[in-house]
């Protein structure tokens, strides 16, 4: 008896070889009928024998190609069509869109050995892809995910692409960037002031420039890198001088694992996420010939950044220094080159994505420009990790992992939220997904700001959703909350401001799909607080929309406001005069311009408001310690606090060097205390985290204990220190308390959209 069935997938199931696969699956199920991208997602019809059927439903779903996700299948009972006799696969029918477009993933195996085999006539083609791998995301501006709707639509295909592209039975099938060096995109090579340079070669040429101790600015999948010789001293101070970026350290590109290894130590989890489809940078532990071998990339610091190639492109640069070898054997070895590859974005502006900007905006930045003819329509950075307890954590989310939903555990409404002023990336809900944006960056400049409308706009064309509700930060001065302002009074839709540690921790419930009742451990540098003050340092109950302070850090003064988070010297200074010790400021500080009127201001409580911030007694223990006195990028004083705390070892808590009082006051005067007339640096940096983690456990176990609330989510860019948040999971684990963190989002302001965009809905569901 035949039977009939409609069949709807829903997930992410355009352009990643789905419906050849389903094609081959039915042909060898000898089942009929069809299948078609639609807005949906991919829908069929069926016809067969009961079994059959049933067997495809299953093997779709267990067989998927590597980077589809099945979120669901639905199905319906169809009259059989008796004339029915094959399987065919349908253009693609529009509508409103609920699917989601892939993400920009790294060359796959089977690409890479057409790249190397000389007879091939894609042998060495740097824009080689097919339906398990390539640009996505960054070069679609609409759905269905058709070649039309892509920066690849105006490159005609010649008739042997074309073959591959009709043949249901071909890899290429339906490979939307698919191409050849007949048809498709093609490098070119310039010098800084758009002279172009008469090349065979640009690969070639690219590799003896960077060789040479240049910088060349390469066009990627999400926008253009300025890569250097890692091994290259001169090189790399060349490159730290003209970002101005002081020694804020580099991502470094090396082939494959095993040249990882050469420099950082890294287990099993870590080395897949390296070698991963996403390609992301990911933070490992440095070997100490590293700081040798690559001198001034990761300065002062335990960790370093490491990718692998992920285009062609770069696989090529490999593939030319290492003498042009045949095949794919050599991809295995280790091998020597290793490239400084950062943003080209001058002065922390978003990154350059088009040919002409990049001649424009990388004057005095780069030597040459490696570029090609198709467009970026979507900017976005490569995406760094680390793995933290075997878990990957999220520090900057982009290239490989935008746009992939976040399931949030609850429906609602679609909402816009416009997240933070740091860090800033926005999110658009549909049902239970989350699409979290690429990351934008600081809303401090006036580029910066309309690469954040350019976010919003693409994303919500891109998922066809109009937002219902609207939320944001509380802060009124960020560009975020007052574009949020803008939105809902325009469209006339409810706005939702959250305060900025309620969204911390909202984010990781929504990322765990949690809506009951939990604590929080919000840790950060600065959000707007309910009293108009400076917080950091709480400890909340968030139970949906509805957010309590049960208790928060002591206050450190800030003397001379923000210019106190970007110098850690004053916040030493603050907590000598807390400590009572105003007078050891001078003798301490000295040397630095205004130590002398630190004390009195101090005093007067002048310029030196109050904050509970975390951020800031990690601070005050690099400043006391000498570890960082004045920062030259965000974070470092508590970057090089942890490297020198890991390098030390383990020792004991100081046990009495803080305290809680009635009002759930956590006061850690004690311990900074403690390290004022400490002569060992790591030691005092390994007894500040050590007894900070002590310090978080009682208070947070005490709160646990009152409330009765046993589930604790730990949220905010305190947590991006591993020593922290392994330390005190795992304490917290060992009193029978369930703990949650960030992973998927970032735990820092990155996240914040995130978070707001989950209150927001449970506001609309009340």
């Amino acid at each position: 008896m035949l039977e009939r069935r409609r069949v709807r997938v829903s997930g992410v199931v355009q352009g990643v070889g789905f419906r050849p696969f389903v094609y081959r699956l039915a042909q060898e199920l000898d089942l009929a009928g069809w299948v078609r991208n639609d807005a949906h997602g991919v829908e069929m019809e069926v016809q067969g024998l009961p079994g059959n059927i049933s067997a495809l439903l299953v093997r779709m779903v267990k067989e998927a190609p590597r980077l589809a996700r099945v979120d669901q299948v639905d199905t319906s009972g169809r009259a059989p069509d008796l004339e029915d006799r094959g399987f065919t696969i349908r253009p693609s029918r529009g509508g409103a869109v609920t699917t989601a477009i892939g993400v920009d993933t790294a060359v796959c195996p089977d690409c890479l050995a057409e790249l190397f085999d000389p007879t091939d006539r894609r042998w060495r083609y740097p824009f080689i892809n097919c339906t398990q791998c390539g640009p996505r995301y960054t070069i679609t501006h609409s759905l269905p995910y058709d070649r039309a709707n892509t920066s690849m639509a105006r490159f005609v295909q010649c008739e042997a692409c074309q073959d591959e592209y009709d043949a249901p039975t071909h890899r290429r099938f339906h490979a939307e960037p698919n191409a050849c060096p007949v048809c498709g995109p093609a490098l070119s090579y310039y010098r800084i002031d758009g002279v172009r340079v008469a090349t065979r070669d640009p690969v070639a040429d690219a590799l003896l420039a960077i060789l040479s101790g240049q910088v060349v600015a390469i066009k990627g999948l999400g926008g253009f890198n300025l890569v250097c010789d890692a091994r290259n001293p001169e090189a790399v101070e060349r490159l730290r001088a003209r970002k101005a970026r002081g020694g804020k350290p580099f991502a470094v590109m090396v082939l494959n694992g095993a040249s990882a290894r050469r420099y950082a130590r890294l287990d099993a989890d870590e080395a897949a996420l390296l070698d991963g489809p996403e390609r992301p940078i990911v933070l490992l532990e440095k070997r100490p010939e590293a700081d040798l071998d690559l001198w001034g990339v990761a300065p002062e610091l335990d960790r370093i950044g490491l990718m692998l190639p992920n285009t062609p492109l770069h696989y090529l640069l490999f593939h030319d220094e290492a003498g042009r070898p045949d095949g794919r054997g050599w991809l295995d070895a280790e091998q020597p080159l290793a490239l400084v590859v950062t943003s080209a974005n001058p002065g922390g502006e978003p990154l350059v994505i088009d040919n002409e900007a990049a001649m424009r905006r990388l004057q005095g930045l780069a030597d040459f420009v490696l570029t090609h003819d198709r467009d970026i329509l979507v900017r976005a950075d490569d995406s760094v990790m680390r793995v933290v307890d075997r878990a990957p954590m999220s520090i900057r989310r982009g290239r490989g992992y935008t746009p992939q939903a976040i399931r949030i555990g609850r429906k609602g409404p679609p909402v816009l939220a416009t997240g933070g002023y740091l860090k800033n990336a926005i999110c658009l809900t549909r049902g239970d997904e989350a699409f979290l944006s690429q990351h934008v960056g600081d809303l401090d400049n006036a580029a910066s700001c309309v690469a954040m409308d350019e976010a919003i706009a693409h994303l919500s064309k891109v998922l066809a959703c109009t937002p219902e509700w609207i939320a944001c930060d509380r802060h009124p001065d960020f560009h975020a909350t007052r574009v949020a302002h803008a939105l809902a009074q325009e469209r006339g839709l409810p706005l939702v401001e959250v305060q900025h540690h309620h969204a911390h921790i909202a984010a990781v419930l929504a990322e765990h799909g949690l809506t009951e009742p939990a604590l929080g451990l919000a840790l950060d540098g600065v959000g707007l607080g309910d009293d108009g003050t400076a917080w950091g340092g709480e400890l909340l109950h968030v139970d949906g929309a509805r957010c309590e302070r049960l208790g928060h850090l002591r206050p450190l003064r800030l003397p001379g406001g923000d210019r106190a988070a970007r110098e850690p010297w004053r916040m030493a200074a603050s907590a000598l005069f807390a400590l009572g010790q105003a007078d050891r400021i001078a003798e301490r500080f000295g040397h630095l311009k205004g130590a002398d009127r630190l004390a009195g201001m101090l005093e007067r409580g002048t310029r030196c408001p109050p904050t509970s911030s975390m951020g800031r007694w990690f601070d005050a223990a690099a400043g006391l310690l000498g570890v960082c006195e004045v920062m030259q990028y965000e974070g470092e004083a508590a970057m090089r606090l942890e490297a020198l705390a890991a390098g030390y070892g383990p020792v004991l808590p100081r046990y009495g060097s803080w305290s809680v009082d009635q009002d759930r006051v956590l006061d850690l005067g004690g311990l900074l205390a403690g390290l004022v007339d400490e002569t060992v640096p790591a030691r005092g940096a390994a007894v500040f985290h050590t007894t900070l983690i002590a310090a978080l456990e009682q208070w947070v176990a005490d709160a646990a204990r009152a409330t009765g609330v046993r589930t604790v989510a730990l949220g905010g860019g305190c947590f991006l220190n591993a020593l922290v948040t392994e330390g005190l999971t795992r304490r917290l684990g060992t009193r029978g308390l369930t703990v949650l963190r960030a992973g998927r989002a970032p735990t820092h302001d990155g996240g914040l959209a995130l978070g707001q965009a989950w209150v927001a809905i449970a506001h609309a569901m009340e």
